[in-house]
């Protein structure tokens, strides 16, 4: 009976597993609606049956039964839009239409998807119907993701063989016709393969390899490969190949750029060697090599702590050689670089800051090095840097600076450097402001405010940088200014703000100037001592505002109105002479006076008493207009000038000229502010003799005008673009101007390196071409100065030039730029740079050119936009010759 019982109970599990299998497919054809199974319960009832089919009937009870061995290690969850089968027999499942699955860490995808328990494994491919073969698997493992046509996956073991593999990694699109044997997580070995980073169906290019090793993420260790342009082979062939596919930075070779210069042959630049040393900061070493015996070395290094700060130090040194040796022209110099940008996020600290730009070295290396290329770098006459800390004490008013600073003067190589100097500073303080309420007087109103400055200067030269000598003549000093100052109204319109002024000067040696006997001559000396230097000030200042309004009636001009800002200032200095000292000279009976602060680096005690007056006249002028739109009931307000600011100033302690020059400065923007215009002038009221120097009688009773114009200016710049001309949407009814993508294309670049640099910053995207119709987006900037000088009679034209750069797309692929300048004084073409640029999709090619001038060079680049395949490229630099100063 035990026997025939569990006969029955199996009879009926089949049968009922039958009947459930059949269920399911009809109401799976009638609903059509998406089925989700749990199949880990599914897999142990077969496992459970096919155990007892396996039973002998006859000894059931003397055979002990055991348990099979478990093969899944997860859930499988899955689904299908049409049926899900379930063939008992044969212990698999069939997903159709639509399917996915999902098991650990693996998403599958598929037209149809078949999972036999028997022999563990996933099959999923595509639905051949009339439209071709459709819903190709897409399978997902972690970050790896990939299409094929066909796939077979062990879940088991993890292994699979792949038919038709498409996946991308790292921005490289890896497509396969022919078996992929996916061995492991880490292991792919795959044959008849393509790279590219075309996203085209049919790819501008790709590298044909027969057989790889593909290790996802990390690496593609590839046999014989040969570049295919446009599916035509190309001579380009290589044995073997390596591909990186990291997703972080990774230590490598940094492949040379080659050229010829006219004067140091062939060369090979920016070669050398990457290191990733970790995730904070990394380390470039290239280098440089010339036929003639030239070279240089850099380094560079980037770092960065998320939250915390980043930023980036280089170092740069050029052996430059010109000519042969044994040539008269023969000449060699070295010169070097150092830079350092350093940022600190403003999350880090919010009381405290440290920040760094520094930019020193050789004052000729910009214009001797053979690996610089930008223009505003070669014409730089300057150098500077600045490390600076700055730290704000919270609950008190009080702000601390500490900083190092640098700068050079190319053409004289003089330097001046502050190491260090200290800033104290104390906020606006208002001691007897009521605690409550608002400051109502005077006395509520009264501020102070002090300033401490510490600095220790250093002058010297650039062969003696970084030596002993340059610490030679270095001056220190700190100075402590204090100003106490309020404002009140006096009759409702006027506004006084009277205030006084306080500074005392620390000088840590002075000059001591004695007659020596012996040589009959007067000598200096400098004596290391303290000394203390006190000053004051006081002044007082009168405004007002005044405003004139006039009104029309008809038209769309509703108001002008007209604002004038009058000021009158008075200002008094004691004199301060009495620090000077005196030296008695037998030699000529003559007492020579002098300070004995001299060179101090806050100057000297003022002297001669200053009892000025300054008188100042600001002008403004605005516009009402009303919009045409009839709808608007608002008056739009626009500016007629900007400003027309008079200013002069009357010396009352003068004995001689106690009026100076007038200062006139205007502006206006005009076009919607398109066009900006700026006026300055200076009008002298005093006349000048036949040398040209101002005498003590006004120009008018010399018989000239009320002023002399001695120095006027004009500056004009004007924007405008293809847009400028177009009309609102709407009111046109066109839809043709619309369709037209403007899109800067940014081919003015101030360096020509930035052309070969920026291929790896820029992504990969395809354009979309349009029409232009008779349209073709542009922009074009003008900038135009004028200068005339007239102090001393020459009545000359100082300098008269314009200035125009622009681009235009003659499509939407093909974009030219231009640079350039005239001197109407010269007669002449300033620098000019010319700029083109074809975006090919995946490629990119650029051409810059610099057709004449002493600066003459071009660049053309060709290469892939990826940084996967970034040394696929090809580039030719024309250097701009040197010349050592």
């Amino acid at each position: 009976m035990l026997i025939k019982s569990k006969h029955i109970i199996l009879f009926f599990t089949i049968v009922f597993l039958d009947f459930s299998s059949i269920y399911a497919q009809v109401l799976g054809s009638v609903n059509k609606e998406k089925k989700t199974q749990k199949i880990d319960l599914e897999a142990k009832v077969f496992k459970s049956n096919a155990s007892l089919l396996k039973k002998d009937t006859i000894h059931v009870d003397s055979i002990p039964v055991k348990t099979p061995k478990e093969t899944l290690s997860d859930i499988i969850d899955h689904s299908a839009e049409d049926y899900i089968q379930i063939d008992v027999v044969k212990n698999t499942t069939t997903l159709y239409n639509n399917a996915k699955l999902h098991y650990e860490d693996v998403d599958l995808e598929a037209g149809i998807i078949i999972i036999d328990y028997k022999k563990n494994l996933i099959i999923a491919r595509g639905i051949k119907d009339s439209t071709g073969y459709t819903q190709i698997p897409y399978f997902k493992q972690g970050i790896e993701e990939s299409t094929q046509d066909s796939i077979m996956v062990n879940y088991n073991t993890e292994k699979a063989l792949i038919w038709g593999l498409n996946s991308e990694q790292d921005n490289g699109i890896i497509m396969g016709s022919g078996i992929s044997k996916k061995v492991n997580d880490s292991t792919v070995y795959v044959r008849d393969i393509v790279i590219t980073t075309s996203k085209k169906k049919n790819p501008d290019y790709y590298i044909g390899i027969n057989k790889a090793k593909i290790i996802p993420n990390k690496k593609i260790i590839a046999g014989a490969s040969q570049l295919f342009i446009a599916d035509v082979p190309t001579p380009v062939w290589i044995p073997f190949a390596y591909f990186p596919l990291t997703r972080t930075r990774t230590s490598g070779i940094l492949m040379p750029t080659w050229g010829e210069s006219s004067q140091q042959g062939y060369f090979l630049q920016n070669g050398g060697y990457y290191l990733a040393l970790n995730d904070y900061f990394d380390l470039a070493l290239t280098g440089d090599i010339y036929t003639n015996g030239s070279w240089g070395l850099r380094a560079k290094s980037n770092y960065s702590l998320r939250y915390k700060f980043n930023g980036n130090i280089g170092f740069n040194y050029d052996n430059v050689i010109y000519s042969l040796r044994g040539f008269d022209d023969y000449s060699k110099s070295s010169n070097y670089n150092i830079r350092w940008t350093h940022s600190q996020d403003a999350t880090a600290n919010p009381n405290a800051r440290l920040s760094a730009s520094v930019n020193l070295g050789s004052s000729k290396y910009y214009r001797e090095s053979l690996n610089e290329y930008g223009t505003n770098s070669y014409l730089k006459n300057q150098l500077s840097s600045s490390v600076s800390f700055s730290k704000r004490f919270v609950g008190t008013p009080f702000n601390l600076s500490l900083s190092a600073t640098h700068t050079q003067v190319t053409d004289t190589e003089s330097i001046t450097m502050s190491l260090p100097s200290l800033q104290l500073s104390m906020d606006r303080i208002y001691p007897f402001a009521p605690k409550n309420g608002s400051s109502k007087n005077a006395l509520h109103k009264l501020s102070l405010n002090y300033n401490l400055s510490g600095d220790y200067r250093i002058n010297t030269k650039d062969e003696y940088f970084f030596k002993k000598e340059m610490f030679e003549g270095a001056k220190s000093g700190v100075k402590h200014s204090a100003t106490l100052s309020t404002n009140m109204k006096l009759f409702n319109y006027f506004t006084v703000n009277p205030s006084a002024n306080y500074k005392e000067t620390w000088y840590f040696d002075y000059i001591d100037k004695k007659f020596n006997s012996d040589e009959n001559i007067v000598v200096s000396d400098t004596v290391n001592a303290f000394k203390a230097l006190r000053e004051y000030s006081t002044g007082v200042s009168l405004s007002t505002n005044i405003y004139g309004t006039f009104k029309f009636k008809k038209g769309r001009l509703k108001a002008i109105r007209h604002t004038v800002r009058p000021s009158v200032s008075y200002s008094y200095r004691p004199d301060f002479s009495f620090y000077d000292e005196e030296v008695y000279n037998p030699e000529t009976d003559n007492v020579e006076t002098y300070s004995p602060y001299q060179g101090g680096i806050y100057g000297v005690p003022g002297k001669g008493i200053s009892n000025s007056i300054g008188l100042s006249l600001n002008n403004t002028f605005e516009a009402k207009v009303m919009s045409k739109d009839s709808t608007q009931t608002e008056a739009k307000k626009i500016n007629l000038l900007n400003n027309l600011n008079f200013s002069t100033s009357y010396n009352i302690a003068a004995d001689s000229l106690r009026w100076s020059p007038v200062s006139m400065t205007t502006g206006a923007s005009l076009f919607k502010n398109k066009m900006r215009i700026n006026v300055n002038a200076s009008l002298d009221p005093y006349a000048i003799n036949v040398n040209g120097s101002r005498v003590n009688q006004f120009n008018i009773d010399n018989g000239g005008s009320l002023f002399r114009l001695t120095r006027a200016g004009v500056t004009m710049s004007y924007s405008l673009s293809d847009k400028s001309f177009k009309r609102e949407e709407g009111k046109t009814g066109s839809s043709k101007t619309n369709d037209i993508i403007n899109e800067d294309i940014g081919i003015i670049d101030d360096d020509l390196q930035n052309q070969g640099d920026r291929k790896n910053s820029t992504e990969q995207k395809t354009k979309k071409t349009k029409l232009y119709y008779s349209k073709i987006p542009w922009n074009l900037s003008m900038s135009y100065t004028l200068q005339y000088a007239n102090g001393q009679r020459q009545n000359e034209i100082s300098s008269n030039s314009l200035m125009f750069n622009g681009d235009f797309e003659l499509s939407p692929k093909w974009g030219v730029g231009f640079n350039s300048s005239y001197d109407f004084k010269g007669r002449g073409l300033g620098y000019t740079r010319l700029n083109f640029q074809r975006d090919l999709d995946s490629w990119k090619m650029s051409f810059s050119w610099v057709p004449f001038g002493t600066r003459k060079t071009y660049y053309f680049f060709i290469g892939v936009k990826s940084s996967v395949l970034g040394d696929l490229k090809y580039d030719k630099r024309k250097l701009p010759d040197k010349r050592l100063f």
